[in-house]
């Protein structure tokens, strides 16, 4: 059973508008707290094996950081395209559009004032289990390049089964493309815990996409993952694969790839799983998107200071991001990422935890 959301406000932006906290929890002590900027995810708590919660979610300390620099998008709900766009091109209507590049050589998750940077608008209304917290941004034709205005939408909620669920909608004036996801990064041992090597991960996935060295971005056909570090079929500890020796691995430092999940799955079905053994801690991820992004924080590096003036090491946290392809624009064969006048996007991913 869930409690009435909490909201706070514990901050402002520059202009002065408040800056909200909204906390969902439930009775089986899922505690989950998110900001309106950014429609980050500050907190998530979680109990052990023998009961006792821990925040499993890296971040930053204050309110402030995150307004003036998260760089690793720590938490945050990413659009109005996640990943990469190479070069920050792509065609639509037999018109190129380019976007601004936020890395050396693509615009990466909406560009350098995507959706992580905006201040969305929040509310808390009555749902089927519960209250839900509701944050709608409407992004104006033109901004970061991209065409149409966009009215987005998540809806995010505890469920019965102990999860934390986001559901996106959006529509828009003109063709443009959308691709959602958010962004956490996850230490089943506790935010402050230093590595997830231990961590043993599944991910329901035959294929990935091999990246470029320079963009980052698919190279274009999907590869097998069979008898390889990708090869996540099954559970496996992340300790040995972070060091293989091959060359995709090696070009990241770990895992940044998007997983090609099966076309025809059961969406009641989960897409990956995640244990950590110490804890007890299990998270599966449920979703009705095309892929998903294994992202190992390979770019961490002791120089930011997260929650209590811990600085987060490389390998600190995982993300696996729900989401369309990178660059899907520009690869015909991927799931189409367009959005046109009189459609409704809609999708959700759901992050369900129990003890293993």
């Amino acid at each position: 059973m869930t409690e009435p959301i909490h909201e706070e406000t514990i901050g402002e932006m520059p202009d002065g508008s408040p800056i909200k906290a909204y906390t969902l929890q439930n009775d089986q002590r899922l505690r989950a707290t998110f900001l309106n900027y950014g429609g980050i995810l500050v907190e998530l708590e979680v109990p052990d094996k023998i009961g006792v919660p821990d925040d499993i979610t890296l971040g930053l300390d204050s309110v402030e950081e995150y307004v003036e620099h998260n760089p690793a998008y720590f938490g945050a709900v990413v659009g109005r395209f996640a990943n990469r766009i190479a070069m920050g091109k792509f065609k639509l209507e037999g018109e190129e559009y380019e976007l601004p590049l936020n890395e050396e050589k693509a615009h990466l998750h909406g560009g350098p004032e995507g959706f992580s940077r905006k201040l969305f608008e929040g509310q808390i209304r009555e749902g089927k289990h519960g209250q839900v917290l509701v944050l709608s941004y409407t992004s104006p034709d033109g901004e970061m390049g991209y065409p149409g205005k966009l009215k987005f939408k998540v809806e995010i909620s505890l469920t019965p089964d102990n999860g934390l669920r986001y559901d996106y909608t959006a529509t828009t004036s003109k063709p443009t493309i959308v691709n959602f996801t958010t962004h956490p990064y996850f230490n089943l041992a506790g935010q402050d815990s230093g590595s997830i090597r231990q961590h043993l991960v599944q991910i329901m996935a035959n294929t990935y996409l091999p990246i470029h060295e320079d963009t980052a971005t698919p190279r274009g056909e999907a590869e097998s993952v069979l008898d390889g570090p990708f090869d996540f079929r099954e559970l496996q500890s992340l300790d040995p694969r972070l060091d293989s020796p091959n060359a995709q691995v090696e070009l990241v430092g770990g895992f940044d790839h998007n997983f090609v999940l099966n076309k025809n799955r059961d969406f009641s079905n989960p897409v990956a799983v995640v244990v950590e053994e110490a804890s007890g801690r299990r998270m599966e991820i449920y979703t009705s998107e095309p892929g998903i992004q294994f992202y190992t924080g390979n770019a961490l590096d002791e120089s930011l200071a997260g929650k209590n003036g811990f600085y987060y090491p490389k390998h600190a946290g995982l993300c696996l991001e729900t989401q369309h392809f990178p660059d899907s624009p520009n690869f015909e064969k991927y799931p189409s990422t367009r959005l046109d006048p009189g459609d409704t996007f809609t999708s959700f991913t759901e992050y369900r935890f129990s003890i293993q």
